[in-house]
């Protein structure tokens, strides 16, 4: 049997799946097509839909003759149904795609079971998956990751905040870093952030408990961030054409008591409405916005 792994870097634990299939001796094979080249092809079959989708649905494409596509689950914010249903709803659109199989990508007390499930999918072997599950366990925890520094000589700190499968996407995000640092700015990404303090700041969130988990980890990054001394302004970013995402992100800047700067990140622009005028409130002192290449 040949498995696609998209190795999505805003994947966490594209390593546990990968290192999961090789110990089963599933063959496994990876998109063709550089990430630019996956997002044209995304763009082109699925106008108009979120880049994110469209970044995924190129990756799928771009896997040569494979059986089953392991395709990592999104965090899901109110009202979107890409992210609670991906698998199942790419296949609705685009016909003759292969078996797409959603896996967790976070470490839980229920990955050990839900990988098992996927391990006998694709290797059809009980003795085979109970071994590899023991040897890969060292890789599902979260892997330990420190508060980054919050500021850099000459620039003021912004929070960057956005769905995972969006900031940690080079191809989707590329773009803003160097943009918001030739405005005299130092962004904080949120998937940079320790996982534990970002959940453990999203339990303030009224009705918790309610909310889906994608919009509790963007309040818990917003809230987590804003409340240091250092960051001066909140950068909230959603995918170009992702209305639900978009929203959750509004609800979110309304709590916010720093300068806020809502945008809709469209591959490849280097400019953005609106940055030049948040820049200026955040740092007041700094110099006119500088053209980026």
């Amino acid at each position: 049997m040949r498995v696609g792994l998209l190795n999505s870097p805003a994947s966490r634990l594209r390593a546990y799946w990968a290192a999961y299939l090789k110990e089963l001796d599933v063959q496994t094979v990876t998109p063709a097509l550089s990430d630019a080249e996956a997002l044209a092809l995304g763009q082109q079959s699925l106008p108009g839909e979120p880049t994110t989708v469209q970044l995924a649905l190129g990756r799928i494409l771009a896997l040569d003759a494979v059986d089953a596509v392991l395709v990592p689950q999104w965090s899901a914010v109110s009202g979107d149904a890409w992210s609670e249903a991906l698998t199942e709803l790419l296949p609705r659109r685009i016909s003759g795609l292969p078996t797409l199989i959603a896996v967790a990508d976070s470490g839980s007390p229920e990955l050990e079971g839900h990988a098992a499930e996927v391990g006998l999918r694709v290797s059809h072997n009980g003795g085979a998956v109970r071994g590899a599950l023991a040897k890969v366990r060292p890789l599902a925890a979260e892997p330990r990751v420190s508060m980054p520094p919050l500021g850099r000589a000459g620039l003021a700190t912004v929070a960057v905040i956005g769905p995972r499968v969006l900031l940690a996407e080079d191809a989707l995000a590329g773009g803003l870093r160097p943009a918001l640092e030739a405005a005299g700015l130092y962004p904080v990404f949120s998937p940079e952030l320790p996982q534990g303090d970002v959940l453990r700041r999203a339990e303030r969130m009224e009705n918790a408990a309610r909310v889906p988990a994608g919009e509790r980890e963007l309040f818990g990054a917003a809230s987590l961030l804003s409340g240091k001394s250092a960051v001066r302004g909140v950068v909230l970013a959603a995918p170009a054409g992702d209305g639900a995402t978009a929203a959750a992100l509004d609800r979110i800047a309304a709590r916010m008591h720093l300068p806020t700067l809502r945008l809709d990140l469209q591959a490849g622009h280097t400019q953005f409405d609106g940055l030049e005028a948040f820049a200026a409130r955040v740092n007041p002192g700094a110099l006119p916005l500088q053209e980026t290449p």
